[in-house]
């Protein structure tokens, strides 16, 4: 079994498409026409064959409570692992994407949240693994970090 396409709801996929490929960097994988919307997904440029993020439209009933509880708590509706917290948000920055939360260490990573203009607050994490190698209680599984 492996995980090979995960979801993120969006309120318009046209602009989706354009912030996930032009701004954040991923690449389209996949757009079909689907009635009035599509089957939209974007992969990562360094693994254009691993798992796809599906842009789907929010138009079901359920989104909106779902994603509005998440942003009163702050949660973010996805993450991605960067290789630099502190570079990608200086870069994104640059390109005017909005922050909610800069840069902060949290012990075991460091990561920022901004607004992905489609919804959603989205996190970026650089994590720590000779720090979380250490964490009591830290189980890092087969796959490693």
């Amino acid at each position: 079994m492996r995980i090979a396409l995960t979801t993120v709801f969006v309120d318009d996929q046209e602009q989706a498409q354009d912030f996930y490929t032009r701004v954040l960097g991923f690449r389209l994988r996949h757009k079909v026409p689907v009635g009035n919307d599509f089957w939209l997904t974007v992969v990562s440029p360094e693994e254009p064959e691993g798992p796809e993020l599906l842009l789907e439209p929010s138009g079901h009933p359920a989104v909106q409570p779902f994603r509005d509880a998440l942003a009163v708590d702050g949660i973010p509706s996805v993450q991605f692992t960067v290789d630099d917290v502190h570079a990608e948000y200086d870069r994104l920055r640059a390109l005017g994407v909005e922050f909610t939360q800069p840069p902060a260490d949290i012990g075991t990573a460091e990561m920022a949240v901004f607004n992905d203009t489609c919804g959603n607050l989205v996190q970026l994490l650089t994590p720590k693994p000779d720090v979380i190698a250490k964490t009591p209680g830290a189980n890092v599984g087969e796959a490693g970090i």
